[in-house]
C-alpha cells in the first residue's frame, strides 16, 4: 500500500527519528476520536494513538495545574511528543481544551447509555434520584467544570450537536422508567435543567448539594406530577 509522502513526513515528525516510544501503542487505549473536534483528523494507527496519548496527559495536566497550563509545547513535551507534531491536530490552548469537553460530553453520553440500561433491565426504586447522583459524580470532578468554563463554544456545532443526543438520551430514559411525562419537549426541559443547576451547584469552591436536593424535587413533580 502506498503512503502519501506528506502524511508519512508529519507522523514521522511526531517523535525523534521517526519512531513510537516505548509506552508506544499499548501505552494509551485507543479511543474514539469521531466526535473529538480536532484540526487535522489522524488516519493511522500510531497517529491515533499519539492523539489520545496528547489528550491525556493534557488532561492530567488542566486537574494538576489548571487549564491556563494547556499549552502547546506543555502538553507536548508531557506526551512525549513534538510542539510540530501535536500542532498538526491541537494548535492551541483553546483548542486543546475544547477536545478535552468534547471528551467530557461523551462520557456523559455513555454514563446515560449505562443509566437506560440499567434501567431497562432492573427495577430502580429512585430513576430521578438514580439519574441526578450520576450525573453528579462527573460534574463534581473540579477540572471539569474549569474546562467548560474555559470554553466558549465547541467548534463544529458539536456543543449543540451534544445537547441535541442528551436530550434523546432523557427521552429514552424517562419512557425506560415509565414517568407521566414521556414527551420530548419534556425531556429537552429535564437536561437544560440539569445541566444549569449542575454547573451552578459544583461551580463554587465547594458543591452546594442544597442546589442537587431542589433539583431532584424539582424535577420529580415536573415529572411524575398532575
Amino acid at each position: 500500500m502506498s503512503t502519501d509522502p506528506d502524511q508519512r513526513s508529519a507522523e514521522e515528525a511526531e517523535t525523534p527519528g521517526g519512531h513510537v516510544p516505548q509506552e508506544g501503542l499499548g501505552g494509551v487505549p485507543q479511543e474514539d476520536l469521531s466526535g473529538v473536534p480536532l484540526r487535522r483528523t489522524p488516519t493511522q494507527m500510531r497517529s491515533r494513538e499519539k492523539v489520545s496519548r496528547a489528550l491525556a496527559a493534557a488532561d492530567r495536566i488542566a486537574a494538576t495545574e489548571g487549564v491556563e497550563a494547556l499549552t502547546l509545547t506543555r502538553v507536548a513535551d508531557a506526551a512525549g511528543l513534538s510542539p510540530g507534531a501535536l500542532h498538526q491536530y491541537l494548535p492551541d490552548r483553546e483548542a486543546i481544551a475544547a477536545a478535552l469537553v468534547a471528551r467530557y460530553h461523551g462520557r456523559i453520553e455513555a454514563l446515560m447509555d449505562v443509566v437506560i440500561s440499567r434501567v431497562a433491565e432492573e427495577d430502580v426504586d429512585d430513576p430521578v434520584a438514580e439519574v441526578i447522583g450520576q450525573i453528579a459524580r462527573i460534574y463534581s470532578e473540579e477540572r471539569i467544570v474549569r474546562l467548560v468554563r474555559s470554553v466558549t463554544s465547541v467548534p463544529g456545532d458539536a456543543g449543540r450537536a451534544h445537547k441535541n443526543r442528551m436530550a434523546a438520551k432523557v427521552h429514552e430514559l424517562m419512557v425506560a422508567c415509565g414517568v407521566r411525562r414521556t414527551d420530548a419537549v419534556a425531556a429537552r426541559v429535564v437536561f437544560t435543567a440539569t445541566d444549569a443547576v449542575m454547573h451552578e451547584a459544583f461551580g463554587g469552591d465547594e458543591p452546594d448539594l442544597a442546589l442537587l436536593d431542589e433539583l431532584e424535587s424539582m424535577l420529580r413533580t415536573y415529572l411524575d406530577g398532575d
